[in-house]
């Protein structure tokens, strides 16, 4: 969390073994084994004689879901906000649109299983999220893209992430129910261009609900993110 918080910044050493195993109350080889899994996420490289030093932002691997966790675990800055709605963006609606195009009906029952979790359970609480996070990762696996496919933990943790913090800021003001079930129902009826209009409906409105008076100055691809000022 100190690292993705900025606290520790790129080119940073880390303390040594024995220094840091003794200043965390820790075993050596428990600090070892959390080295390796922070250098496994890109955060941090390990070299014989210059030490451990935090990497720079655009090795981490910021879509592996334990990544995110720390990200969101503080307030994350607009920047990673702003990126993470451009890559659903990005990704999302165009999926939408293929898995109109090659659904089967196990993915129609596990996504309309999904949201109807969402109906009984709300975003409010985690069990509605993780149904939320369902429904967007059966709709990638729906793709039956590989490459597309391998998103999926990303993708599916960043939206969970974001969803958390709207909560967390403050109580979720819309009901997003209805725009996930459009984009079910496109899929379902197998109409792409309507998938993948009805997504980009509901990441637009997803923008305007995040809790940011402004966005940064040069994001002005989305009218709704402009409006959001008025928040």
């Amino acid at each position: 969390m100190r690292i993705v918080s900025g606290g520790y910044r790129p080119g940073h050493v880390l303390a040594g073994e024995i220094e840091a195993s003794g200043q965390l109350k820790v075993s050596r080889s428990a600090y070892r084994e959390a080295v390796r899994m922070l250098a496994a996420k890109g955060l941090v490289q390990s070299r014989t004689r210059t030490g451990t030093r935090v990497s720079a932002v655009e090795q981490w691997h910021l879509l592996d879901p334990d990544v995110l966790t720390w990200v969101f675990a503080g307030e994350p800055e607009l920047e990673v906000l702003q990126g993470l709605f451009e890559l659903r963006t990005i990704i999302e609606p165009e999926a939408a649109a293929l898995a109109a195009a090659r659904r089967s009906d196990k993915n129609l029952q596990i996504m309309r299983g999904a949201l109807e979790r969402m109906s009984q359970h709300t975003l409010n609480v985690e069990a509605g999220r993780i149904a939320d996070k369902e429904f967007h990762s059966e709709l990638l696996r729906a793709t039956r893209n590989p490459f597309i496919i391998s998103l999926t933990n990303g993708v599916a943790s960043a939206v969970h992430a974001l969803t958390e913090f709207k909560q967390r800021a403050q109580a979720l003001k819309r009901d997003p129910l209805p725009e996930h079930w459009h984009v079910f129902e496109a899929i379902a009826h197998q109409d792409a261009q309507a998938a993948r209009a009805a997504m980009a409906e509901l990441i637009q409105l997803a923008i305007h609900d995040m809790p940011v008076k402004r966005w940064p100055e040069n994001w002005t691809d989305s009218r709704l993110v402009r409006d959001s000022e008025s928040i």
